[in-house]
């Protein structure tokens, strides 16, 4: 579904501009992404902070626009055969534009808690996590681009794996001992990598997905189409 959507969308100039605005707006996720990790693991200063929102206004600025550009083209008559794929491009930016909210968020948990992340276990995995998750964010433009089903279902994989990591992880933390804003602190860090990743999967799923299985992941079709490149 998805490689017929890139290809209409970068037919004709029109069509052009949604494709445009719409990888400018998996770019942008990804770089909040990134500098919300920065600035949760204390690498990083408010400078940074202040760019994470205004790349957030910009983000939500782009899924307007594509918005509009969709109602656009489907009032122009003999276009209405697009349907479906516009249809899938306004599940997809809603995705993206969720990335960069949970990504927003994720930059706004110091406020709530000043202390350093304890250099222990649950550190660890919350890096290794925020590396999964980053790459998520990063190959998101490049699958799409070439609408890449086996690094699709590859990270489908990945994220599924980490998602459910996050899930044991805050079970731990809600067990451990650290003072209460410390717990606050890590727990939200789980759930809004969680949340990156989830939305990131849901873009990876219009890869191999139909347009009405989008966001649904059925285990016995991903070993199915892995099966296929093996």
């Amino acid at each position: 579904m998805l490689r017929e959507l890139i290809a209409i969308l970068r037919s004709t100039d029109p069509l052009r501009a949604m494709h445009d605005d719409f990888v400018r707006m998996t770019q942008m996720a990804h770089d909040m992404t990134m500098a919300a990790g920065q600035i949760y693991f204390g690498d990083s200063c408010e400078t940074d902070r202040a760019r994470v929102y205004e790349m957030d206004i910009e983000v939500n600025q782009l899924e307007r626009a594509i918005r509009k550009q969709v109602a656009g083209h489907l009032s122009v008559p003999g276009n209405q055969a697009d349907m479906p794929y516009c249809l899938l491009l306004m599940s997809l930016v809603k995705d993206v534009e969720r990335i960069g909210d949970y990504a927003k968020n994720l930059s706004e948990v110091r406020d709530f808690c000043s202390l350093p992340l304890p250099e222990d276990d649950v550190k660890v995995e919350l890096l290794e996590i925020r590396h999964d998750v980053e790459e998520l964010s990063q190959s998101m433009t490049d699958v799409l681009d070439i609408s890449d089903t086996y690094h699709a279902l590859e990270f489908i994989r990945q994220g599924r794996d980490t998602a459910r990591r996050c899930k044991l992880l805050v079970q731990r933390i809600a067990k451990g001992s650290c003072e209460a804003c410390v717990t606050t602190a890590q727990i939200l860090g789980c759930r809004y990598y969680k949340r990156i990743g989830g939305h990131a999967l849901n873009v990876f799923s219009s890869v191999v997905m139909p347009l009405h299985k989008v966001d649904y992941f059925d285990e016995e079709e991903i070993t199915r189409q892995l099966g296929t490149f093996a």
